[in-house]
């Protein structure tokens, strides 16, 4: 390919780029040649042969005297298109999709799940005994608008030991976390809304707020919790109307919020229109319980969720959301108009298998593997000059930085092509802060190659 036509190939590429993210719709007029090239620094010719190119494929039409513009219907949403447009290797949902999609020979001490022979198989096997053997209608037929009626009072009763007051009435079931984030936003938000999210959080925030076309600020994450005082000036700065965390372990950085920073967030968001969105997946991988902001907040404007996948099954989902009386009412209806009755089943088969008399000690047996995980891992990435940037007290995850002078997404190049999956610290951030940083999970990174592909990597 000549150095003219790779130059016409980017200009095409850009267009293209732009209808896919949406920034040019049908019937937009997009830059004149002259605009283009100056803006791209490449010749006008370059530009006309790129456009005429794009004419004829269709993705544009020309109108004489008046430039060119977008043809056709409006191009279906690329959320790896949106800005900001990341390497591959740090995109949340390259992450995502390799680690769903890999072969079994291949590492994932990047993965944000257990091992499968960790998870609680023997429960499920139950479950799905006592579910076979269940009337037709529970194998049939759609859920009632909430869900199960006996998931959600004992849902209510465990809400309760850790201080959240919820009614049955005031829990609905959803088909995952996932999917209950994704209806408090269709619920809450219009686009271009702003959203605050920890920097760094779980990085499939970020990929889901994207979809929604809103603005997402990052507010810097300590130890404790967010930094309070940027998240009063995210505050007054930005309006914004939601922010999404995690309660109890942060993802990725394994940290515990504190009451006094719990306290000091509450008193900031009564200042404004703020409502909080409280992801709690990681609940039973606690030892001691942390402080829940819906807990002290009593549901008034927060919002609490979680799901099973991290501890019962991810084949199976299933999760919920707990909120005020008057936003379930809401949220049902969106509920019915995106999946109409929810999964019956899905959700009597984790009824039964959290009821059936076995999940409490295999969670305790489960606390016992990551903390002996831990326990395990931290020396080896240790060794290698991987620092944790704090000792978890319970959990899945360890946030690690690397020697200075390191890139975590060129790590993660070099050990991908050796067959172990790392999670690079910008995936997790919004303000692309933490390109020296990874997150491990130390129930994915017992196996000895994992720490000889990181030395070769790190030393090459």
């Amino acid at each position: 390919m000549t150095r003219n036509a790779t130059r016409t190939h980017a200009v095409m590429s850009e267009i293209q780029a732009r209808i896919a993210s949406r920034t040019y719709t049908p019937g937009a007029r997009i830059p004149s040649v002259r605009a283009m090239a100056t803006a791209m620094q490449v010749s006008v010719s370059t530009v006309l042969e790129a456009y005429e190119r794009l004419v004829a494929e269709g993705t544009l039409s020309s109108r004489p005297g008046a430039g060119f513009y977008v043809a056709g219907p409006v191009a279906p949403l690329v959320l790896t298109e949106l800005e900001p447009r990341l390497d591959r290797n740090v995109d949340p949902l390259w992450i995502s999709r390799l680690s769903l999609q890999a072969p079994g020979d291949v590492l994932k001490p990047g993965c944000g799940w257990l091992p499968a022979a960790w998870m609680y198989e023997a429960g499920m096997r139950k479950a799905l005994r006592i579910v076979a053997r269940a009337e037709t209608p529970t194998l049939t037929e759609y859920a009632s608008p909430l869900g199960h009626p006996l998931l959600r009072q004992f849902l209510s009763r465990r809400l309760a030991g850790i201080g959240i007051q919820a009614s049955a009435e005031q829990v609905m079931l959803t088909e995952s976390g996932t999917h209950a984030i994704d209806l408090i936003c269709r619920f809450l938000l219009q686009p271009g809304d702003t959203v605050l999210v920890d920097d760094p959080c779980y990085f499939n925030f970020h990929a889901l707020l994207k979809a929604h076309r809103v603005t997402v600020v990052g507010v810097p994450y300590t130890r404790t919790g967010p930094d309070t005082e940027a998240f009063g000036a995210a505050l007054r700065e930005h309006a914004p109307r939601l922010y999404i965390t995690n309660a109890g372990i942060h993802n990725p950085t394994g940290a515990t919020l504190s009451p006094m920073t719990a306290h000091t967030l509450l008193k900031l968001a009564d200042t404004s229109n703020l409502i909080i969105v409280e992801d709690d997946i990681f609940a039973d991988f606690e030892n001691t319980p942390a402080p829940r902001l819906s807990a002290f907040d009593g549901l008034a404007r927060v919002i609490q969720i979680g799901s099973f996948s991290k501890t019962i099954s991810a084949s199976i989902r299933c999760g919920y959301i707990a909120a005020r009386s008057e936003w379930i009412e809401g949220l049902v209806d969106l509920k019915i108009a995106t999946t109409f009755g929810g999964g019956r089943l899905a959700a009597d088969i984790i009824y039964h298998a959290m009821t059936g008399g076995g999940y409490r000690k295999h969670m305790e047996n489960v606390r016992l593997k990551l903390a002996d995980a831990m326990q395990k891992t931290l020396p080896k990435l240790e060794a290698l000059g991987i620092e944790p940037w704090i000792t978890p007290q319970a959990g899945m995850y360890v946030w690690c930085k690397l020697a200075q002078g390191q890139d975590a997404a060129a790590l993660a190049k070099a050990c991908l092509s050796e067959g172990v999956v790392l999670a690079p610290g910008n995936a997790f951030s919004q303000s692309m802060t933490a390109g020296d940083f990874l997150r491990f999970n130390v129930a994915q990174s017992s196996d000895a190659r994992i720490f000889e592909v990181l030395k070769r990597a790190l030393n090459a």
